[in-house]
């Protein structure tokens, strides 16, 4: 079995499940390699959400509806897992089950936060480097490898604090915010071993508003010295102070202030707890309602269609820059 399963194995024995229940998940997560493995040439961190999608397809040709449905819940915690520790950076499996019928407890229809509660949650929200991180994946939509992966040269701000000069890409988008499509978890990029995978198949320039920089100046305000041929936007200021986030890191301070809130649970599924990957439902939900142009909200999610990406890449000041400064919304008071 792959690193990743046996990680997961051990953490729910850790956990007290019963050698029933640990038999039961290393026989499901057994078949799902095995079939990764021979229709995809994958493992289970490389897979997406086709590959979870041709995988309980596959079951339903063998199985009741019933054990399709406790496969897939297995496959949701293990996903679930392997985001929260940082090796996954959504759970593929989440969309599987919302379009399944089957109605499972671990369905993940999400809770339903209104945009005045979360105003209330963000001013609960004390450190400056944690405002930086909720307002960032908040307002942009990003995922939390994708924040950790932030160069300090994939921000561009209009400020007369700004000393680097930023990446080519952006070097004329004032307010902006650069995702790249190449940094890959256990590989080195721009000079430095990631811990951390983006899932864009191509880069993504993001606005940034009013709001989100005044919360990112007063982050740099206060962020470490860095000795890095890299110089990464977010970096520890306890433990590892100067260093690169990780994804688990900001899976911490995230929850910390989501369990304070209420918004988060030992045990709770996607349904009940708010995690950094909430915040990309949160942000795609609301900025889609209130633009009516999916594919605006597409491009700044860093979605694969290439069609879509080439448009909006060649039109990026007109349709989205406006279309976001016009109806991206405001979560601090």
């Amino acid at each position: 079995m792959s690193e990743s399963v046996e990680y997961f194995l051990e953490d729910i024995e850790y956990h007290g499940r019963n050698e029933r229940t640990a038999s039961a998940y290393r026989r499901v997560l057994s078949e799902f390699e095995t079939f990764l493995e021979e229709r995809f040439d994958k493992t289970p961190t490389e897979a997406e959400y086709r590959d979870c999608m041709a995988f309980t397809h596959e079951l339903r040709s063998a199985h009741a509806e019933s054990t399709v449905a406790t496969y897939a819940s297995y496959l949701n915690r293990f996903y679930g897992y392997l985001e929260r520790v940082g090796r996954h950076d959504d759970n593929p499996m989440e969309l599987v089950l919302e379009e399944m019928s089957e109605s499972i407890e671990s369905n993940p229809s999400r809770r339903d936060v209104s945009l005045e509660e979360m105003r209330n949650f963000v001013a609960t929200v004390r450190h400056p480097l944690h405002e930086a991180i909720v307002l960032t994946l908040l307002k942009t939509g990003i995922r939390a490898g994708e924040l950790c992966n932030l160069d300090l040269i994939d921000l561009n701000l209009d400020h007369e604090v700004q000393s680097w000069y930023p990446r080519a890409q952006i070097g004329e988008r004032p307010n902006s915010l650069y995702v790249s499509a190449e940094h890959t978890y256990g590989r080195e990029s721009g000079g430095e071993l990631r811990t951390a995978s983006n899932k864009r198949k191509r880069e993504t320039v993001i606005p940034v508003d009013d709001e989100l920089e005044r919360a990112l100046l007063r982050w740099l305000a206060i962020r470490p010295d860095v000795e890095s041929a890299t110089e990464p936007l977010f970096t520890g200021t306890v433990e590892r102070w100067g260093e690169r986030l990780t994804p688990d890191v900001v899976h911490h301070v995230v929850e910390t202030y989501a369990r304070e809130y209420g918004w988060y649970r030992t045990g709770g599924g996607a349904d009940e707890n708010v995690t950094p990957h909430y915040f990309r439902h949160f942000f795609t939900t609301h900025l889609r309602d209130r633009t009516g142009d999916r594919g605006v909200v597409k491009y700044l999610r860093g979605d694969v269609a290439s069609d879509v990406i080439d448009t909006y890449t060649h039109n990026w000041g007109d349709r989205v820059r406006d279309t976001y400064l016009e109806h991206i919304y405001t979560v601090t008071t």
